[in-house]
């Protein structure tokens, strides 16, 4: 059975002064939108004017994927305060442009139980605590404005309070809100899952979001990902978003994107 498959890039990778000139090259790559970067300190809110001309002439701008340096997780409560602020504001943005989703991980960099000192200064429960609190005001914040917040699972290397699908999974059931869900990206289900299909069949419910990156993370084909068999998971899960490019790249953007996007195509054959 083929599938319909909508793909995103994110906006680093694109050429162009202006919005309108990387949606250009977006399309011309093959892709059908553009995943934005959400940066810290008030830059992302800065843009509105920029991207709701973009809208309005045409560009399709779905998702943002957070770049911050601090996030909703992090130990000092004054940086967890300012992510709170900014993902908010992230997520009202998102809603002016008729975006639908915002997303960002517990924390990245912080902290790895895998790394000496291998005790991180919080306990499980106070962790869980915290992130209860932040992702249940960003829900209702994004209840608020219609769109979605995304928690995104990070490797053990990167983040140490959500690392699986599932970790996630018991966050939003703890929640309980249909505006926050779960982005899954390849990349780190790669590293942190058993069994990546059978993974998202047990979040599906939950999955909002999906990002590609191949187990080295680079674009989709570039390294061992079976694609046909994760895809599959995707669509037995019912989703039917963007899927979006969040990767390093093995050259050149016009060379080897190309190329990911049609592998990723053909993997939409089952």
């Amino acid at each position: 059975m083929r599938h319909t498959v909508r793909l995103a890039v994110q906006e680093q990778y694109l050429r162009g002064a202006t919005m309108i000139e990387k949606w250009d090259h977006a399309r011309r790559l093959g892709f059908d939108a553009i995943e934005l970067r959400g940066a810290g300190e008030g830059h992302f809110a800065a843009r509105l004017d920029e991207l709701k001309a973009a809208a309005a002439a045409g560009v399709i701008m779905p998702t943002v994927c957070v770049d911050m340096r601090h996030f909703v997780g992090d130990f000092d409560a004054e940086k967890r305060a300012d992510a709170l602020v900014q993902m908010k504001s992230q997520l009202s943005v998102m809603a002016e442009i008729g975006g639908r989703l915002a997303m960002t991980p517990a924390s990245y960099g912080m902290f790895s139980k895998r790394l000496p000192p291998f005790v991180p200064p919080r306990s499980d429960e106070e962790d869980t605590e915290i992130l209860l609190e932040a992702f249940g005001q960003l829900a209702d914040h994004a209840e608020s404005e219609d769109v979605i917040i995304a928690l995104e699972p990070l490797n053990r290397y990167e983040n140490h309070m959500i690392n699986t699908l599932a970790d996630a999974q018991a966050l939003c059931e703890k929640i309980g809100s249909r505006h926050f869900g779960i982005a899954a990206d390849t990349y780190h289900m790669n590293i942190e899952e058993a069994d990546p299909p059978k993974a998202v069949i047990e979040a599906g419910p939950w999955i909002r979001h999906v990002q590609l990156s191949d187990s080295n993370r680079l674009e989709p084909g570039a390294g061992h990902i079976d694609w046909p068999v994760i895809l599959d998971a995707v669509w037995a899960v019912g989703y039917d978003k963007e899927l979006a490019f969040e990767c390093r790249l093995s050259g050149e953007a016009d060379e080897v994107l190309p190329v990911a996007v049609r592998r990723i195509r053909q993997s939409a054959w089952s």
